[in-house]
């Protein structure tokens, strides 16, 4: 849930909708990297919290929530480049 708001904010919300209204036109690097960061603490915690558990179904969420950090952490990079650029 918070990646997929982390992906509307940072690719809807602050590069169109906000520059639109006059509003934060650069913020969306910074405050996609700050989501982001957050969204991928939420997936380990996941993680942590179905192997705790021994739920039957660890390992898809294993590997679904590893691929989402995957995807946030080269969302990350991009962000970064963003902000250094």
């Amino acid at each position: 849930m918070i990646s997929g708001i982390r992906c509307a904010l940072a690719y809807v919300v602050f590069p169109w909708l906000l520059p639109a209204a006059g509003w934060a036109g650069g913020a969306g690097p910074g405050l996609g990297l700050a989501i982001g960061l957050v969204a991928i603490g939420f997936n380990l915690v996941s993680i942590r919290r179905v192997w705790a558990l021994r739920h039957r179904y660890r390992w898809p969420i294993t590997v679904l929530n590893t691929g989402v950090v995957i995807l946030l952490l080269i969302l990350a990079a991009i962000d970064v480049g963003d902000l250094a650029g």
